[in-house]
């Protein structure tokens, strides 16, 4: 009987299951790690646990496969809090963590807590390793539950401070790939054909339908089907904020992104229709502006691989249980081209034509201190046709969810789904995933705060990402709520709440040595752009902004 350490096989199961990166926050599985350099399983060592866990999630939506990321027991709470974010983009994460051993339980060992329960609000899956006979059927079941289902984090968490229990143990480990469970979607129900025909008739007589793309779109990797359906039967397609780019942006069909980091137009669009087609969109809050958008009452279609989503926030006239590329081919295969929406998409193109006449003044001024929508029509003229645009959350949500066209069917976007500095290591991790495209993390000062370490990162193992900074030395999106919230006492001074102080980013991005250039006229953006992607290293273009008039749009509701 051959015996395998731990670590090898650990080293072993990642490879075989396509995993070419890892985000670690030391010190963890240091013979795993070990045994991955000879691999070709490249360690990323990050400067936290959180940029750990916002790397793999970046890796894993830009690859489609589950992202890997370490931390030893000290750190794995902080590792739980990173996972917030994949868990609400519901990305393929594996999280593991080192955890004492049993006889050191219970009696105050230094630096550990409990770890179940920071964990159980943010994974689908976590399991306690204490031998290292369970690392096989555990790391397999880890790769099922994050790909299969809804895509969700999962967490082992294994004996030994720094896991160094499992991983320097010996056992008759046998390594068993899976082949399905190394990518997302592990599998592709379709919906029943019953409930397929009730969903094409009711389309077929719907006068004013929409269709709403979610994350569901971009994980199921179902944008041609969602546009096929669109052109086939005339109707306008609005998307979230996680389905950006599945249909362009200069379709004519495409009335931009709906809900609460929108284009007015979208929520109008989707305000006036008389059928909404949720497609792989969990309908919560942000998607629908506080479940104003559509109105209560107006009937849904609604596709999702989760069951327990369908009709959560709006009852459905039909439920389609499946997965989203396979229902919407299903669908399509029942339905016949049809006309008659010529005045429906005439409107639709009218608020949107009606949007970009209002906000085009903004979009070509050429203000001093530079405004944002200027920063963003710069940046979707930049944008090369392959390229990868990730966005931090807050006004960086906003800005580039709104203002910034993706016109180009090979050109995607990945937003950060709630955690505000995910930016620069979320863009990081996705430039791991996709070497070869062009990565373009958008993101303001407050979101590069967070965690401008991780810089330093980049640089030391030369991941060259491209980060726009929205620079307006403060935190622009609280400014609005932090005003009302001192209005009424006198001598109050809200700044104090918002405002930062005055940082040329470019130079702290070259004193960790990396490209920096600080832009702070609107005809130099162009060249600040090209000079930083031509570079081809870690670069900061710092754009200076006017924190007076940077604050996004109320978005619209009726």
């Amino acid at each position: 009987m051959a015996l395998t350490t731990g670590g090898k096989f650990m080293a072993e199961a990642l490879k075989a299951y396509g995993v070419t990166h890892v985000f670690v926050a030391p010190a963890i599985a240091r013979e795993a790690l070990a045994e991955m350099s000879v691999l070709g399983v490249k360690s990323i060592v990050t400067h936290g646990e959180k940029a750990a866990a916002y790397m793999a999630d970046g890796y894993a939506r830009a690859s489609n496969r589950p992202g890997v990321c370490f931390a030893q027991s000290v750190g794995a709470a902080n590792l739980a809090a990173g996972l917030q974010d994949p868990y609400l983009a519901m990305s393929p994460v594996i999280a593991m963590t080192g955890r004492k051993t049993p006889m050191e339980q219970q009696k105050n060992a230094y630096q550990e807590i409990e770890h179940s329960k920071p964990f159980a609000s943010v994974t689908k899956f976590s399991a306690f390793v204490e031998r290292v006979e369970q690392l096989p059927y555990l790391l397999r079941q880890a790769f099922r539950e994050a790909t299969s289902g809804t895509p969700m984090p999962v967490h082992l968490d294994l004996q030994g401070m720094t896991a160094n229990v499992i991983m320097q143990s010996e056992g008759d480990l046998k390594l068993v790939v899976e082949d399905a469970f190394t990518s997302r979607p592990a599998f592709r129900p379709e919906a029943s054909p019953d409930s397929v025909l009730r969903a094409a008739q009711t389309l077929s007589g719907a006068q004013r339908p929409v269709i709403v793309a979610g994350g569901g779109v971009t994980a199921s990797q179902a944008q041609q089907e969602v546009v096929e359906l669109a052109e086939m039967l005339s109707i306008p397609v609005a998307t979230s904020l996680n389905a950006k780019g599945a249909i362009t942006d200069n379709h004519p069909l495409s009335v931009g992104v709906v809900g609460s980091y929108s284009r007015w137009c979208a929520n109008r669009v989707v305000a006036e229709a008389d059928l909404v087609i949720f497609i792989g969109s969990h309908t919560g809050s942000q998607v629908t502006n506080e479940w104003r958008v559509p109105a209560e009452g107006t009937p849904v279609i609604q596709i999702d691989i989760d069951p327990s989503e369908l009709g959560r926030s709006y009852p459905n006239e039909v439920s389609l249980h499946g997965d989203a590329k396979a229902t919407l081919r299903k669908l399509i295969e029942a339905l016949e081209p049809i006309g008659g929406r010529n005045d429906w998409v005439s409107r639709a193109q009218e608020l949107v034509r009606e949007w970009r006449d209002e906000v085009a003044p903004r979009l070509n001024s050429e203000a001093v201190p530079i405004i944002p929508e200027r920063l963003c029509n710069e940046l979707t003229q930049f944008l090369p046709e392959d390229a990868m645009l990730v966005a931090d959350t807050g006004h960086a949500g906003i800005w580039t969810g709104s203002m910034v066209d993706l016109n180009h069917s090979g050109q995607d976007y990945i937003r950060c789904a709630g955690s505000l500095g995910w930016g620069l290591p979320g863009a990081i991790g996705v430039k791991c995933a996709s070497p070869d495209r062009p990565v373009i993390c958008f993101t303001g000062d407050g979101g590069l705060w967070y965690h401008i370490g991780e810089l330093e990162t980049a640089v030391r193992y030369n991941i060259p990402v491209v980060t726009v900074v929205n620079n307006n030395h403060g935190l622009l999106q609280d400014k609005r709520g932090d005003d009302r919230g001192y209005q009424n006492v006198p001598g109050a001074t809200s700044s104090d709440l918002w405002q930062f102080s005055d940082v040329d980013m470019a130079k702290v991005a070259e004193s960790m040595g990396a490209f920096g250039i600080r832009v702070d006229r609107p005809g130099d953006i162009q060249g600040a752009l090209e000079q930083a992607l031509a570079s081809g290293r870690p670069a900061v273009v710092d754009v200076v902004t006017d924190p007076q008039d940077s604050e996004a749009p109320v978005p619209w509701a009726p």
